[in-house]
């Protein structure tokens, strides 16, 4: 069993059948041992991939992105979901993400200076449930002219379309561990990335 997931099943809280809160370990506080072994699958999963550069939003998939982009060796680039006020319309890429979490939608945006069409991109975040910030970081990349590598999630809702909606368009997808349902107050996971 996976650090992980042993670590969701011991410390993970199951809000409703839609909801698993584990901030106590992987997005509010960090375990670092849990960061560790996160970076090391993501890293063996995608070695092959010629990766260049990692891309998160912030804040949540910072811990993971920087972390695997310290193994590839490449930068670790992160969407800002404020626009700074140095960085004008005509010199950033942007896009809308809707958080069903949070209930809100942000336009998302990242410097046309770090982001080429040399680039190939490996998308990390920390979980994946409709797919929606997922599926702007790819609109980024793409407004970019750079590849999508893949997106290495940690956490896959699999009862919510996220994974679908990414296949759909040849997003080849690595997620950790992935949820069949929060049914019961339980955690049930699906064997398999």
């Amino acid at each position: 069993m996976s650090l992980l997931r042993d670590r969701i099943i011991n410390d993970g809280k199951v809000i409703d059948e839609k909801i698993l809160k584990i901030d106590n370990f992987l997005n509010h506080q960090i375990d670092p041992e849990v960061m560790h072994e996160i970076q090391q699958e993501f890293v063996q999963y995608f070695q092959d991939k010629g990766i260049t550069k990692v891309l998160t939003i912030e804040a949540s998939g910072i811990a993971p992105a920087i972390m695997t982009a310290a193994s590839f060796n490449v930068p670790m680039l992160f969407a800002k979901k404020t626009t700074p006020s140095t960085l004008k319309n005509e010199t950033r890429y942007s896009t809308d993400i809707h958080s069903f979490t949070k209930d809100i939608t942000s336009r998302v945006i990242i410097s046309k200076e770090y982001l080429s069409e040399d680039d190939c991109v490996l998308i990390i975040d920390d979980f994946l449930a409709n797919g929606n910030a997922s599926l702007g970081l790819i609109d980024l990349v793409r407004q970019a002219g750079a590849r999508v590598a893949g997106v290495g999630i940690c956490v896959e809702k699999s009862f919510q379309p996220g994974r679908q909606a990414l296949e759909e368009q040849d997003i080849d997808v690595y997620s950790i561990c992935r949820i069949a349902s929060l049914e019961g107050n339980q955690v049930h996971f699906i064997e398999g990335h």
